[in-house]
């Protein structure tokens, strides 16, 4: 897939998030990358060999302080060589996009991976 076209699907998944998240999203920056830099994947605990599909780089808003307007953005990194290497189409693409990016805007708002992976396994 042309990285046009990822990044639209990256927006896409961003635009559906419902209103009273979106408004919260106000200081944080999305960015489509190729790869994961080693230093990503070490910070993430992503062992040798496994994929990082997607990194959210901040403070959760659960930990903010009332100073923090005055913080850089968050950011949240969405990797599409990884998503690409475990999709086999264009609509599995779609929707791991869109996963991974509700995945990382869950980190934003202060869900941990053990209570998103809880929540995947009951769906």
């Amino acid at each position: 897939m042309d990285r046009r076209r990822f990044e639209d699907l990256v927006s896409e998944a961003l635009e559906s998030l419902p209103p009273r998240f979106a408004e919260s999203l106000s200081n944080i920056d999305v960015e489509v990358r190729d790869w994961p830099a080693a230093e990503e994947m070490r910070a993430a605990g992503v062992p040798p060999g496994s994929l990082l599909l997607g990194l959210y780089r901040g403070i959760p808003q659960t930990r903010r302080s009332r100073w923090h307007n005055m913080a850089l953005p968050d950011r949240i990194f969405i990797y599409k060589g990884p998503i690409e290497r475990v999709c086999r189409s264009d609509d599995e693409v779609r929707e791991r996009v869109r996963r991974t990016v509700l995945h990382e805007i869950a980190h934003h708002f202060g869900w941990s991976d053990p209570a998103l992976a809880e929540l995947e396994e009951s769906r």
